[in-house]
Parts: C-alpha cells; structure tokens; sequence
C-alpha cells in the first residue's frame, strides 16, 4: 500500500482482527448473517492483505488479477442478494472499491503516475480522481452514521451522527441503541457494528493513499 510503513501496520493489523472476528460470526446466527458474516470476512482479510506495507512484501501481478476477480465475484454476490436487504449494497459497494483499488495498484495500471506493484510510484497519484472522491464521501458518511449508532443515545454527536435517540432507560444508567444491548447478549451486535465501523475507517484510510 502506498503510504507510511506504521499506518499499513496499523490498518493491516485492524482489517486482519476484524476479518477474524466476522470469520467467529460466521458459526451461529441464521443463514443470512451468516452470509453476510463470511462477506465481511473476506473483505477484513483482503483489505488486510492490501495494506501489508510494500517494502516487507511485493504482491506478484497475478494477485492483482486475482484480487479483481475474487472481489469481482463478491460484488455480483452483493448485488443479487441486494434484493433482500439494503445492507448488502454497503457490501456491494465495498467489493467495487477493492476492485478499483486493485485495479489501480496493478503494475502499470496508470503509467508512470499511478501505482507500482503493492505500493506505487512517489509523487504520483492513482485512480480516477472524481471516483476516488464519491468513494471518500460515502466512507466518511458511513462512518459518521455508524459512529453514530455506538455513541450513546440522546446526545448532541450521536443525533449529529445519525444515532437514534430511541431505547434509553431512565433511571437504570444503561442505554439501548436500537436495541444493541439486547443483540449483544445473543449475536454481539455492538461488536458487529464497531467491527464494520473499524472496516469503513480501514477502507476510507486505503483509499487517501491512492
């Protein structure tokens, strides 16, 4: 990836956590979670892999093919299943933002000014500018409004962030985002959501390198 060698740490080290804990999910709940479980694995250990700083690994051309196609499946996956939830559409978009980013980090993929293998060429900028900017906007949006839901109901931020103000229980000190207290017990529901907020600011990080 191209950027700091302790920023692709840091964010190799988040997606590969996440990744893991979305693979854990992948053993209960109803088959639907469960699927949508293993697509948010995949996209953990993928954006994982892609943030690996450049100079400890160089990521053969063929993996770039591979990442394009392997993604490129999922977002076909996303886009049929998007007919029964709106939630597969974030996943939909997801594995087109990791096409795009491979495709642009493929040697040779935009000349002497894009990328270069896993990292790319100092001084030049990938991609195409206007679609890497929809891409930021919608990371920074999603990650505002998921922010949104893990800070606790009622406040000034969380009604800002597109937090609900629904389910806060007076007098007991305890509050219940849509019902996130209840789905923590049984699904880790809090768990989930910090893990796909954790994936977005991954995602909108990887996407300012290019």
């Amino acid at each position: 990836m191209h950027g700091g060698a302790l920023a692709g740490w840091l964010l190799m080290a988040l997606c590969a956590v996440s990744g893991a804990y979305c693979l854990l999910r992948t053993r209960t709940g109803t088959p639907q979670e469960r699927g949508t479980a293993r697509g948010e694995a995949l996209m953990g250990f993928g954006m994982a892999a892609m943030a690996v700083p450049a100079a400890v690994l160089t990521l053969p051309e063929w993996a770039w093919a591979a990442y394009g196609a392997v993604f490129g499946a999922a977002a076909l996956r996303a886009l049929w299943s998007a007919r029964r939830g709106a939630h597969h559409l974030h996943h939909l978009v997801g594995s087109l933002a990791m096409v795009y980013m491979a495709v642009t980090m493929a040697p040779g993929a935009a000349g002497a000014g894009g990328h270069a293998g896993h990292g790319a060429a100092a001084g030049g900028a990938g991609g195409i500018p206007l679609l890497t900017g929809v891409l930021l906007l919608y990371y920074a949006l999603y990650v505002l409004r998921s922010a949104g839901h893990l800070i606790p109901a009622g406040t000034g931020v969380a009604s800002f962030a597109g937090g609900s103000t629904e389910g806060v229980v007076r007098g007991g000190g305890g509050v219940v985002a849509g019902g996130a207290v209840g789905g923590a017990a049984g699904g880790g529901t809090e768990l989930t959501m910090a893990c796909r907020l954790t994936m977005g600011i991954a995602m909108f990080a990887m996407l300012l390198t290019l």
